[in-house]
Parts: C-alpha cells; structure tokens; sequence
C-alpha cells in the first residue's frame, strides 16, 4: 500500500482538478464550447482595439475641430515667459509643430523619454491657439484679428481667474486618457523654458463603441447637446476664414486664413437643485424630450421645432424661456461649431459635486456669429437657473500645415 499522506494529498488534486475541469465545461457548455468561446472572444477584442487609429496632422486646417470628437481631451492653457521674442515663439511652434505630427502618428516625440506611451494614438489630435498676448510678445500685434479679447461681461458670468485667458492654448484630444495625459506633460515639458502653465482643463464624452458614431453628446444633466450643429459642408461659410467667410463677416488678416477663433467657456452645472426638477419641467427648460432630443414640437431629434405652435390652452409649446428658442436666430450665419465635452471633478468640502462643461466652440468670428447668441441666453434662458459660466478665454487658431512647415509661420516667418 502507498502512503496515506501521499495518496490523500493525490486524490485531493485529482479531485479538485476534476471539479474545477467540470466547473469550466459546464459553464462554457463543454470543452469545445469553451475554446470557441474564447476564440470569439479574442477576434471581439481584436476588432475593438482603436489604439492604432490615426488622424491626418498635416493639411490646410488643423486637425481637431472637425475632427469626429474624440472620447477624452485637455486643454492647456500658457502665459509666455517675459523675455520670450518672436524668435523664442517661432522655436516653441517648431518644437511644437513636429512632435505632434509624430505623435499623430503613434511615434515618440523627440525627446520622449516614455516612449512607449506613443504607441497608440487613438485618433490622436493637438490644436494650437493664440491669445492676446502672444502677439504682443511677439511685436504682431496689429495683425492680431478684430476681435481677439475677452468677451464682454455677462449678467450671468461668475469668472474664476483660474479659468481665465491665456496667451497659448493647446487642445490635446484622443480615445485612450493615457495618450492624452502623455502627450500633454510631454508638450508642457518641451515649452517649460518659454512659457508657464496658466489654467488645465480636462473633459469626456462616452468612449468610442459605446453608441453609433454621429450620435448627439449628452451633458451631465441627461440633454442632448449640441443637435444643430455645424456640418463640414458649411464650415467654409462659418468655420474656416477665407474667402467665403469674408463676404460675410468682413476681411480677416491674410495669415489666418485656414484658421478659425476658438471660445472656451467653462460652465458649472448645479446637478443638486437639476435633480429636483421633474421631467417635464426639465424638458419645458429646454424645449426639447429627455428621452429623445427630439423638440417639443417634434417627434424625431433632428426635427425642426415648431416655435409657433401653441397646445389647446393657446400656450406657446415651446416657452419663450426655453433653451433652444434663445439659442436659435434667424440669421443663418449666427451658428457655430460646438465641440464640447463633460467635466466631473472632485467636489469642495461641504459640496456634493463639481460637474459641468467645458463649452468648446469653433467660429470664422466672434463678433458676429458667436456673441449674438450669447446675449440671447445672458437675457432669458431658463437653464441660467442651473447653469454658470466660471471660466473664460478666446483664441485665434493658425492654419493648418504642409509637411515640413510649422504652426504659425503665415504669422512669425
């Protein structure tokens, strides 16, 4: 005979081992089952890897305005260093401009020392804007456009000068949050001799496969946002600045065309008192169905609204208060190219959240397509109630570039 310990401590291997084998081909419906399961399962996540997906950098515009928008972003603000000339800026853009046409690529920036977080840009995109006060530091400042400052006081602005201005921006957007923060510090590490970090905002939308691409974002507060948006068909009359633009809105210095203006506005949402509202108080305030996006008036998102229509009462079915009569004109050149994402950060102590939006929007000018709207909504709009600029800042946004040429040479060289 064996040796009892021995043979015990067999059986219960064999044993375990058996159990665990039944467990696992009774799950799977069977050892074969169980390798087609996985072998599904691989080819699903093989087909689902977007880290590989590249963006064109090179072009007439820059890319990350019409791009398709990506699932995560940053912005970056910068104040230059006092001593920084046009030739200072003019190696900045340099630097600049060629590591983030590599990085587009899924290669490391030159002086890269994690390298491998390049791999994988996930439609990877970096945008670059200037502000006021780079072109005074740089002796251009009567090639600055027309309306290059801060927008004028709102009633219903509470400005946070953390939020605030800037004389560059970088807008760093992707798929994968890893790329974006790499990209970031290492753009911020390059430019540390030259300029210092003024203001950082992150943001998010759903992650890329989680809804059919085009579909509207949605806001924290559950609305759709942004359904009448600009298309790429209309962008030569109201995104890019050129000739199109021009017989609309008036000539633009030459070095900008290609280019277009960029607002940044952060509003704080009060998600605490929002979730005191019913329904259908949520949707008077917008003029919209939660559910759908669809108007009041309509039964589909993409429906025109009805601002005529009145229900059996005579009461107008969208009140004049709510979001979207205000935000609509009759001027068809008073829209712009909204590209805004979601932010949630850690609340103050004693608050239960810190949520909002960082309002992102893309217009040939300022002054004509974007202010417009924005004194309709200072003056009525029902969502003020929840709603509260914090932070604000304008940019003009250098065309995009050939193969060898760099961010803003139609300005500095």
């Amino acid at each position: 005979m064996g040796d009892p310990a021995r043979l015990s401590r067999r059986r219960l291997l064999t044993t375990g081992a058996a159990a665990a084998g039944g467990a696992v081909i009774g799950a799977a419906g069977g050892a074969v089952g169980a390798r087609a399961l996985a072998s599904s399962s691989d080819d699903d996540a093989a087909s689902a890897l977007h880290g590989s997906a590249t963006v064109a950098f090179h072009g007439p515009h820059q890319a990350g305005i019409l791009t398709p928008p990506q699932a995560f972003a940053t912005w970056i603000a910068f104040d230059l260093r006092d001593g920084v000339d046009r030739e200072a800026a003019t190696r900045l853009m340099r630097i600049w401009t060629e590591d983030s046409s590599r990085l587009a690529e899924g290669r490391p920036g030159l002086t890269d020392t994690e390298p491998e977080l390049a791999t994988a840009p996930g439609r990877l995109t970096v945008t670059v804007g200037f502000g006021p006060g780079f072109f005074v530091a740089t002796g251009t400042e009567d090639r600055a456009p027309r309306w290059l400052r801060p927008l004028p006081a709102f009633s219903i602005d509470r400005l946070d000068e953390r939020w605030n201005g800037g004389d560059l921006v970088l807008q760093i957007c992707a798929d994968d949050p890893v790329t974006v923060s790499h990209v970031t510090r290492l753009l911020a590490k390059e430019a540390r001799t030259f300029v210092t970090v003024r203001w950082v905002q992150h943001g998010f939308r759903r992650a890329r496969g989680s809804e059919a691409e085009g579909t509207t974002m949605r806001n924290l507060m559950g609305q759709v946002d942004g359904t009448r948006n600009v298309t790429a068909a209309e962008a030569d009359r109201l995104v890019w600045i050129g000739a199109e633009s021009a017989r609309r809105f008036g000539e633009q210095p030459e070095w900008i065309t290609g280019g277009t203006s960029l607002v940044i506005r952060r509003i704080a949402m009060n998600l605490d008192t929002w979730d005191e509202l019913d329904r259908p108080a949520r949707e008077e305030s917008i003029g919209r169905r939660l559910a759908d996006g669809a108007p009041l008036t309509g039964k589909r998102e993409h429906d025109e609204p009805d601002l005529e229509a009145r229900d059996e009462l005579g009461l107008e079915k969208i009140a004049s208060f709510a979001h979207i009569r205000r935000a609509r004109s009759e001027d068809p050149d008073e829209r712009f190219l909204r590209r805004s994402y979601n932010y949630d950060q850690a609340p103050a102590a004693g608050t239960m959240s810190d949520s909002g939006q960082v309002f992102v929007s893309f217009q040939a000018d300022v002054e004509a397509q974007f202010l417009p709207i924005q004194r309709r909504l200072d003056e009525l709009d029902l969502l003020n109630q929840w709603t509260t600029p914090i932070g604000s800042a304008v940019f003009a946004v250098p065309p995009g570039v050939r193969p060898g040429d760099w961010w803003g040479s139609t300005l500095l060289g």
